[in-house]
């Protein structure tokens, strides 16, 4: 199964990136996900035992370093006919 996470970091930082959404994206690289960083959040996606380890480890390294909140969505990516998402 895979599986897509989309979530956004907090405080917003209008005048540079903060160091708990430059450390989430290091946990995304480092798992191998594939990610997209948007205006509004980010979104990854992998197996499922990937991502729910990688989410883990974003939340805790993000607080680490300055979160302050963390809103996240996590769905299960539609399998096509021949078996890939």
């Amino acid at each position: 199964m895979r599986l897509r996470m989309e979530f956004s970091t907090e405080p917003f930082d209008l005048d540079g990136v903060p160091a708990h959404a430059l450390e989430a994206r290091r946990v995304l690289d480092d798992a191998g996900l594939d990610v997209e960083v948007g205006p509004f959040g980010t979104t990854a996606e992998g197996e499922a035992e990937v991502v729910l380890a990688a989410l883990d480890r974003v939340c805790r390294g993000a607080f680490g370093v300055g979160a302050s909140r963390i809103s996240i969505q996590v769905t299960t990516v539609p399998q096509t006919p021949g078996g890939r998402a």
